[in-house]
């Protein structure tokens, strides 16, 4: 996937990608050695990241690293990421991103998530189809204001949300 093609739209994508897929890895082409866009590609779940001038065999070795568990990023990118995870800490939720409080079920998901339990997984603890458990994390994400599963479980892990 490049970034030529609108960040945000790609950005929005590769976090539903990650979602419904969770076993699918991304591999982003930027268009400049950028913080923000990189950071915020990473954020939506890429698990590596080029500049437009890579080579073919930079990219085939990046999706090869990738296939095997690890990660790729451009070495002037690598401390931007260092810093970013250094310098966040704990993560506090911004209530304000809440529109509303969770719902029952959404309160149930909550704990479950932050467990680690897959979709499949929580589905069968709740008696629910797959696509419904999906549908409920998407509109839980929306609601506390969370681009994925991980700051869903720090949520859980700092705040008690009741109806």
């Amino acid at each position: 996937m490049d970034s030529l093609s609108g960040p945000p739209s790609n950005l929005r994508f590769i976090s539903r990608v990650r979602d419904l897929y969770p076993h699918v890895h991304v591999v982003m082409v930027g268009m400049d050695p950028k913080e923000g866009p990189f950071l915020s590609a990473v954020r939506a779940g890429v698990s590596g990241y080029l500049l437009n001038e890579a080579s073919a065999p930079e990219v085939i070795a990046a999706i090869r690293a990738i296939s095997q568990g690890a990660a790729v990023c451009p070495p002037q990118l690598c401390l931007a990421l260092f810093k970013s995870v250094a310098g966040s800490g704990r993560f506090v939720p911004d209530i304000q991103k809440m529109d509303r409080r969770l719902t029952r079920r959404q309160q149930e998901l909550m704990p479950m998530i932050a467990r680690g339990l897959t979709n499949k997984e929580i589905a069968s603890h709740l008696n629910l189809s797959e696509q419904t458990v999906k549908n409920h994390i998407h509109r839980l994400l929306r609601r506390v204001g969370a681009t994925d599963r991980l700051e869903v479980a720090e949520i859980a892990g700092t705040q008690e949300f009741a109806n």
